[in-house]
């Protein structure tokens, strides 16, 4: 288990750094222009906390995993990710439209891959959570 939340961890550390491109990919100059200002600084200052929190996540999967696996805090860590990843998981199919995606072959693509690595996650922090 420890390798998998070795792997958990880079990849997190990736995706936190992706969070950087978001405001150019999205366009988000042009797609916020009609929005308050106090809207848009809400969507770039979370858009910064929600990469920052997935960084540190990272952080811990890679060089805490010993602890995560084997005391009651990093069970309970665990557990919290879990529920973190899992509700980010339903969301990805149940709150996003799928007319964001169906149709268009990259983003279904990002859409299949994004399911397994929330999938992925939500596995390995449920199992290293059941293993205490």
């Amino acid at each position: 288990m420890e390798l998998h939340l070795k792997i958990t961890g880079y990849i997190l550390l990736l995706l936190s750094l992706l969070h950087v491109f978001f405001p150019r990919y999205f366009n988000w100059k042009k797609e916020f222009s009609q929005v308050s200002l106090l809207s848009r600084q809400v969507m770039y200052v979370h858009t910064f906390f929600i990469g920052l929190m997935i960084f540190l996540m990272g952080l811990c999967c890679i060089n805490a995993a010993e602890d995560i696996l084997h005391t009651r805090l990093g069970h309970l860590l665990a557990l919290g990710f879990f529920v973190f990843w899992f509700c980010r998981l339903f969301f990805q199919f149940f709150v996003y439209s799928s007319a964001l995606w169906k149709g268009k072959r990259f983003e279904t693509a990002m859409h299949i891959l994004f399911s397994f690595i929330w999938g992925y996650f939500s596995i390995v922090f449920l199992l290293v959570w059941w293993g205490n």
